[in-house]
């Protein structure tokens, strides 16, 4: 494993994919943005994806919220902060290729190895 890949350099490389799993088939809006940047609105159908690519700051500050919107729902989640993804002691380690899955109930972080994924509380 490379020093980048582990998160233990700055400005180490981030790709980041959402993926409507959405289990009412439904469509899918995400606008996803941070201090300097924003990705636009995009629209997902079932089982579509969305993906960007960036670096994390060198202070290690980055953070990619989006907003999700669904029939009759609405919630925002930080899809990458680095305290959490690119972070060797965190609890969910850190990825290069962050992969998303939204459900309903929580967003999920996939994981490589094809374990049980990370879902997290929406934030709103």
């Amino acid at each position: 494993m490379s020093f980048a890949s582990a998160g233990l350099l700055p400005f180490s490389a981030k790709h980041v994919v959402i993926i409507n799993k959405l289990v009412t088939r439904a469509t899918l809006i995400v606008h996803c943005t941070n201090k300097e940047e924003d990705k636009g609105v995009i629209s997902l159908g079932p089982g579509d994806s969305f993906d960007f690519r960036f670096r994390v700051n060198l202070l290690k500050t980055t953070v990619y919220t989006c907003s999700f919107a669904w029939p009759g729902n609405t919630a925002t989640f930080d899809i990458f902060r680095a305290d959490r993804d690119d972070n060797p002691r965190s609890k969910v380690g850190v990825c290069s290729e962050c992969i998303w899955s939204i459900y309903e109930p929580a967003p999920c972080r996939d994981r490589r190895d094809g374990g049980q994924p990370n879902c997290f509380q929406w934030a709103s």
